[in-house]
């Protein structure tokens, strides 16, 4: 297996100090790791990002979060190289967007509607669609939770002129990094902190704190109803955010592909690496 991690900006040579302790684990654990240029990658030049990458069949990425269309070039670049992403392109978006995972598990996540684009008309239909009540602002690939009350809670959908308030705020915050459209959520009251849980070929093997909030007490999720639909996903390497609604039931918050997903702080380097090197 390759792993590979972005480059420091300003020493080329070394792994970003964010996924430096990951590096030097595989690296003790006789992994080759490899660096990319994040830069060069987010800007559009992938063959330039991964001019220093060997030949190897079999890698993984662990490192910052690629817009699909840049881990798609990302991908073919690799393969001109003779590399090949364990994660297809296909199945990262399908992972990292939740259009493309929200059908697979409809029946344990709030409902959710959304937009191809982020124009008012579109907006307002959704409003419609989702229906009366309050709702939770986000696009494809991510909210604004810590503008909570400007950017991501809508108190009221069918109060259209507020609600495009919150959505206007939002494409002001995202700007570039917006992702497909909005994406409006039925709000769910939840009682725990959320709970990321780590899933390789169809089966969760790491359960550990949100990236947000490592210091929490942790929760320990029933899998019983998730479990058989994140496995029909068939995605090599996965994160499923989970949090205890307050009937009882836990409920999937977001999915995420595992190589773009942050490491808690309380995880060791070691047991990461464990994890994707299976």
């Amino acid at each position: 297996m390759l792993l590979l991690v972005p480059a420091d900006v300003l020493r080329p040579r070394r792994p970003d100090a964010h996924f430096g302790a990951e590096a030097d684990a595989a690296r003790a654990s006789g992994i080759k790791v490899a660096l990319v240029d994040h830069d060069a990658l987010a800007s559009g030049d992938a063959d330039e990002a991964v001019r220093r990458v060997p030949a190897d069949d079999d890698a993984v990425y662990r490192g910052w979060m690629l817009r699909g269309e840049r881990y798609e070039a990302f991908s073919g670049a690799l393969a001109r190289r003779g590399v090949t992403l364990r994660t297809s392109a296909e199945q990262y978006r399908r992972a990292h967007e939740l259009p493309g995972w929200y059908p697979s598990l409809e029946s344990v996540t709030p409902r959710s509607v959304w937009t191809v684009g982020d124009d008012r008309i579109a907006f307002d239909r959704a409003c419609v669609e989702l229906g009366p009540g309050p709702a939770v602002l986000r696009d494809y690939t991510k909210s604004m939770k810590h503008y909570w009350a400007e950017a991501a809670f809508i108190p009221e959908s069918s109060d259209t002129e507020a609600a495009w308030a919150v959505a206007s705020r939002f494409r002001e915050l995202r700007a570039d990094d917006m992702v497909g459209g909005f994406v409006l959520r039925e709000f769910e009251e939840f009682t725990s902190s959320e709970t990321r849980t780590w899933w390789v070929n169809g089966g969760c093997v790491l359960i550990g704190p949100h990236p947000d909030t490592p210091d929490l007490p942790l929760a320990d999720p029933d899998l019983t109803q998730v479990s058989p639909l994140v496995a029909d996903l068939k995605l090599p390497f996965i994160t499923v955010d989970l949090v205890l609604r307050a009937d009882g039931r836990w409920r999937v918050v977001e999915i995420g592909d595992g190589q773009v997903s942050d490491r808690p702080a309380t995880i060791a380097p070691q047991t990461m690496v464990d994890v994707y090197s299976r």
